[in-house]
Parts: C-alpha cells; structure tokens; sequence
C-alpha cells in the first residue's frame, strides 16, 4: 500500500531531499609558497560555524562524486571567508588535483566540524604549547587570532618544524598578522612566541621539534622553565612518527591526554590529509 502526497492544490507532491551534507564554496583566493605547500580561501557560507582548532571535510568533484579529505580551519571563527593550507602531494588522489585550483573554482566542504584541538579539551593552566610540523600549524593559525586563547593562558608558544626555511613563510606572515591585529595584536605581542626549526637546511635552530624539545633547547632560547604538569598544557598536530613520539614524552612526564569528556593535559590531532 502506498500513500501519496497531494499539494495545496490537490496536485502530487514531491517531498523535500534533505538538506546535502556538503557545501559548495568558491575558491577566491589561491597562494603557491614553495613546491610543496599552498594556501587558499573560499567563500564561507553564514550558517557554517567551526571552534578554533577544528577541521572539516573537505575536497572536489571527481566523475561526479566528492572526493574527501580531513583539513583544519586556518582561518579566524569571525572571518567571512574559509582558509586552508595544504601539501602537494604528486600522487595523493585530492592533493594532486586541489594542488591545481584556481580562483572560480568549487570547493566542497562538509557541513560539521570536528577535532580535538580546541580549548575545552585541555584543563587550565599557564603555558599552551602548540607544537607543529608542515602544515600540522593551520589549526594554530586558527587558534592565535581567538580572543579566548589569550584569556586562557600567560604565555602561548606557537613551535614549528620544516624540512626548508621556505616552508616557515606561511607560518611567519599568520604569526604577524596576529602580532598587528587590530584587537589582539597587543596581547599577541606579549603572550604569543613563535619557535621555528628546519631539518634539511642550515638555521639557527636546526634539528626536529621532538629533538628540541628532549635537549632542553626550546626551553633555553625562550628562557622557559622545562616542561611541567602543574603549568603546562600541549596541543600537537603534524606527521604521525612526531605525534607517537611526543606522546611518549608527555606521557612519561605524567601528562594526561584529554578529550571531549574527560578534559586533560595535552590533545592530539589525528586527522591528516596525505602529507
């Protein structure tokens, strides 16, 4: 037995389709840093709403279905358009297509954010690390232009890790525009240190974040007592064998990871796009 729906005019009806999972954004802005690395913004539709620190799906049309991957919110809460900084991978199914957008291009982008780097994860404290590596920094990028960062903590230190110093710019320009943001840019100024060290080229910190970290070396060059339990909380994103490490590390110090229900000590974000 069926039932068929009739109209205000007694006409059938064709029920409503649900609302679409995905967005359609327009690509509005495209940066190429390095051969590796690149930025881009889209339109941000006004219902679509994201904490500092979350990530979205987001991808393209391929023969006519959506090709999907996991990327943090570069971008501010209150920005009236969406950021994304991403890795060119030759042979990653999206990277190797995303790598070629150009403005008036679609993006798509799912409608429910997610993560665990964002503040309500994490007990109080008076030190906020973010340790990062590539492009493991956009959801910092996100998090330093957020008014409650600066509310939450005494001291925010922002560290990044590169293969070149070419893959620092990105990270410097969005450290600096935090610094001269017209509300926050003297907080910015007072509590946000920004720590960069490069693997595969000569700098004045050379060496991997986990290194820099087990020697004491960050802790020095920022006069920064060690790390403590008491004071200190971590968020950590970049590539998998840095966040097994650090997690090893904290851990032995006593560090609790935190989540949604049971906030903790540091967080760790999971979620990758081929890097």
């Amino acid at each position: 037995m069926t039932t068929e729906i009739l109209d205000r005019r007694g006409e059938p009806s064709t029920p409503a389709k649900a609302p679409s999972a995905l967005l359609r954004e327009r690509i509005t802005d495209v940066w190429h840093w390095t051969d590796n690395l690149f930025t881009f913004r889209t339109t941000r539709d006004p219902g679509f709403r994201f904490e500092s620190g979350q990530f979205a799906m987001i991808g393209l049309e391929v023969e006519g279905k959506p090709l999907l991957r996991a990327y943090s919110m570069a971008c501010a809460v209150y920005d009236d358009y969406l950021e994304f900084f991403s890795i060119k991978v030759p042979s990653g199914p999206l990277t190797s297509r995303l790598q070629h957008v150009k403005v008036g291009d679609t993006l798509l982008v799912g409608r429910k954010p997610t993560g665990t780097l964002v503040l309500g994860n994490l007990r109080p404290g008076k030190r906020l690390y973010m340790l990062s590596t590539g492009t493991g920094l956009a959801p910092f990028a996100s998090l330093i232009r957020d008014p409650a960062l600066y509310d939450a903590y005494e001291q925010i230190i922002l560290v990044q890790g590169t293969r070149t110093i070419a893959e620092l710019e990105y990270g410097t320009r969005v450290v600096m525009a935090a610094r001269k943001n017209e509300y926050l840019g003297e907080v910015a100024q007072q509590k946000l240190l920004f720590y960069t060290t490069v693997t595969r080229e000569p700098y004045y910190h050379q060496g991997r974040v986990t290194n820099e970290i087990a020697d004491g070396r960050l802790f020095r060059e920022l006069a920064l007592p060690p790390l403590s339990k008491a004071d200190d909380r971590v968020m950590i994103c970049g590539n998998p064998g840095m966040l097994a490490e650090l997690k090893g590390m904290l851990e032995k110090q006593g560090f609790q990871e935190g989540n949604a229900s049971n906030p903790g000590d540091f967080v760790i974000e999971r979620a990758f796009v081929e890097r």
